[in-house]
């Protein structure tokens, strides 16, 4: 099944519903970057969350940036998301799996640890915005409902889940976001996070063939209105040209430097791990660029 995101708004067109399925992309995540369980479940929730805000708040050519800045032994993670609903990111330590917690979950809010919570928007103004809380959760959904509520005053309710299989594999990654609009009475929204608080668990529901638009109706009731249904994917923009860019900021004497000494320079991303080669002589031709 292909990935994506639903957009819903219930009979009263006072909240409104963000739903996804995202197996394929947070598994494209974990081939590019090896991640072991915990390492998975931290950058796969973070990912459908970078999606599902970009879903709720971009307008054509904008993004978003999501940082969980925790102290735990993932480390820090990012993730980039745009208004196409594409999306990329990373977390500094790949390799993390850790016991299960008693009910046989992944321990996700250790894995993250204390800190914050930075989302930071480049809306194509001079300059971007960031909104900044403090992780209250480390489970991350409820870190990114805590920075919509406090940060910028969207009472909202989000769901994050991700399944690693056995041999580190992605099973099920799904989520949903659900936003009260300035229309919505106290009686409104505590009726449906009531069935949010019913709902069985997000991986159960997904790997036994929910979708998306099932999952709004759960949420919302069945006379809720489906607005769009949008492909999202796992896609990272880099290219030579862009880490060209780069280099070509530098100052002149690393530039030199390794041309003198490495002969030539590699350069990895970190999102996708796409490796790019600069020869001598095109370190050169960036060096006599610039001067």
């Amino acid at each position: 099944m292909t990935d994506y995101l639903v957009k819903a708004i219930d009979k009263t067109k006072n909240l409104r519903l963000l739903t996804i399925t995202a197996k394929n992309l947070v598994q494209e995540a974990h081939l590019r970057h090896d991640t072991w369980s915990a390492s998975s479940a931290v950058l796969g929730r973070t990912l459908i969350a970078g999606v599902l805000l970009a879903g709720a708040e971009l307008t054509e050519k904008e993004e978003l940036t999501v940082r969980l800045l925790g102290d735990g032994p993932v480390g820090p993670t990012v993730v980039t998301a745009k208004s196409d609903l594409t999306v990329k990111g990373y977390v500094k330590n790949s390799h993390i799996a850790l016991p299960p917690k008693e009910n046989g979950h992944i321990d996700v809010k250790t894995a993250v640890g204390q800190g914050w919570l930075e989302v930071t928007k480049d809306l194509g103004l001079k300059k971007p915005y960031t909104g900044q809380v403090p992780i209250v959760s480390g489970e991350i959904a409820e870190d990114v409902a805590y920075y919509l509520t406090k940060s910028e005053q969207i009472p909202s309710a989000v769901g994050l889940s991700i399944f690693v299989n056995p041999n580190n594999s992605i099973g099920e990654a799904s989520g949903f976001m659900l936003q009260a609009l300035p229309g919505a009475s106290d009686k409104l929204v505590s009726s449906t996070i009531e069935r949010i608080n019913n709902l069985p668990a997000l991986s159960s529901a997904f790997l036994d063939g929910m979708k998306p638009e099932e999952l709004a109706k759960v949420i919302l009731g069945s006379d809720c209105k489906i607005l769009s249904k949008d492909d999202v994917a796992y896609k990272c923009d880099c290219s030579k040209k862009k880490y060209t860019n780069i280099l070509a900021t530098l100052k002149n004497s690393q530039l030199q430097e390794m041309i003198k000494e490495d002969h030539g320079a590699e350069l990895t991303c970190n999102f996708c791990g796409n490796k790019y080669q600069f020869t001598e002589n095109e370190l050169k031709a960036i060096l006599v660029k610039k001067q």
